[in-house]
């Protein structure tokens, strides 16, 4: 699996640290106090968003989204367990939902944060979850009441913003792939994602689901006693692998329509091959059957990847990959009605990775091309990022003033040429 392009300091060394919640040091709200005191019947009783599906087209739904931000190294964080064979996660702390928030480094995700996503010019915000936390080790897969209100809690948040909430199966599905045949792989998908639509049926169509994030296209692995991977437990082909990945998809998309609702015409998110533009686009990647017509979309990241990692960002060559790339998901998906989501982007370009006698050489500017390209070719890019990166979760806002200036600046530029089109 790629590695993220960004990660937070405190992986390695930090666990379950108390950082401090709010914004501009206000510390934890008393909406944030009270949310932890609450009870788990209390907090299921609390009224959830809920409305009418619009019927847009997937489409006209993509426009809305615009651009995004990641709720990155918060909800799909987990601290990696060998003793726990059902979910692969150890127990943390208390076991409540804030000690896994947090023990990857982030702080508790207050209102006053997303509200300040939804100033900068944001219109999607995507909530990656690692389902397994505070799970029971018995196999059954019951996702942990708390848990899920938690999740909730700050999807209801962005939806009150008049924001897109985007909800994936993440990090968990690499567990569950790596770790399980094929069939007992389908099997999982199917009990976790009936339980989250389940869930989340009546809510508006505010919010969508993505199925995966970046590990469809893996299989089962061997692993000594540490958890750490040996090589392949089973061999497939490339025309099995691929097989395998339309499968997981299509075990999404119908195990969240039978659950009826508004999940009956909810948009839903494919997830690529690996997220890999280069494997997506290929004949043999397969959309999922859907009875709803027109609610579904295809997950990609990074359309500058392979520039990025060989450290030839800026120059012609960067643009002219980029533009390849943006070509290949142009035919295999845009030309044919289906909204490509971009759902991890780089938000910082690190210098080291910029190459000599780069056209562009600052990190906005580099971000701001990126972005507009997406745009352009009418996607959805959402920006990668974690706990005081790109955007400070404590002082709401994005760090950067050149930065905060592109994407008001792209969000603006965006709702103009909507306007313009309607």
């Amino acid at each position: 699996m790629k590695i993220k392009r960004i990660l937070a300091a405190v992986f390695a060394g930090v666990m379950c640290v108390g950082l401090l919640g709010g914004c501009a040091g206000q510390g934890k709200t008393a909406e944030s106090k009270a949310a932890e005191e609450s009870s788990a019947e209390e907090r299921s009783a609390k009224k959830h968003p809920t409305g009418e599906m619009r019927g847009l087209s997937a489409r006209a739904y993509a426009d809305e989204m615009g651009i995004g931000e990641n709720l990155g190294n918060t909800f799909e964080a987990y601290w990696s367990s060998t003793s726990n064979k059902t979910t692969g996660a150890s127990t943390i702390g208390a076991d409540t939902p804030l000690d896994y928030e947090k023990c990857w480094g982030a702080v508790e995700t207050t209102k006053e944060c997303i509200d300040g996503m939804r100033a900068a010019g944001f219109s999607t915000v995507r909530i990656p979850v690692y389902w397994g936390n505070m799970m029971a080790d018995d196999g059954k897969y019951e996702i942990n009441a708390d848990y899920i209100d938690r999740v909730a809690e700050v999807a209801d948040r962005v939806l009150e913003d008049g924001m897109y909430a985007v909800i994936n199966i993440h990090h968990f599905d690499e567990y569950i792939i790596k770790h399980k045949t094929k069939e007992e792989a389908l099997e999982i998908t199917g009990i976790l994602w009936k339980q989250i639509a389940e869930y989340f049926k009546d809510y508006p169509d505010y919010l969508v689901f993505e199925g995966f994030n970046e590990n469809l296209g893996s299989h089962q692995m061997e692993f000594d006693g540490q958890g750490k991977e040996k090589g392949d437990a089973v061999t497939l082909t490339e025309e099995e692998t691929y097989a395998y990945v339309n499968e997981m998809n299509q075990k999404f998309v119908d195990t969240v329509r039978a659950t009826g609702g508004n999940n009956a015409e909810r948009v839903l998110i494919a997830s690529g091959y690996w997220t890999n533009i280069d494997n997506t686009t290929k004949d043999s990647f397969v959309m999922p059957a859907d009875t709803a017509e027109d609610k579904l979309m295809v997950s990609v990241h990074y359309i500058d990847n392979a520039m990025y990692w060989s450290r030839n960002v800026g120059g012609k060559k960067w643009k002219d990959y980029t533009e390849s790339q943006c070509e290949l998901l142009k035919a295999a998906f845009i030309d044919k009605g289906i909204p490509v989501f971009l759902g991890e982007q780089t938000s910082i370009y690190e210098d080291d990775k910029i190459v000599r006698g780069a056209e562009i050489t600052e990190s906005s500017e580099l971000m701001k091309y990126e972005m507009q390209k997406a745009l352009d070719y009418g996607f959805v890019p959402v920006l990668w990022d974690v706990n005081d990166n790109f955007y400070s979760r404590t002082e709401c806002r994005i760090k950067s003033d050149s930065d905060a200036a592109v994407i008001k600046e792209l969000a603006e530029n965006d709702k103009s040429e909507i306007s313009k089109a309607a």
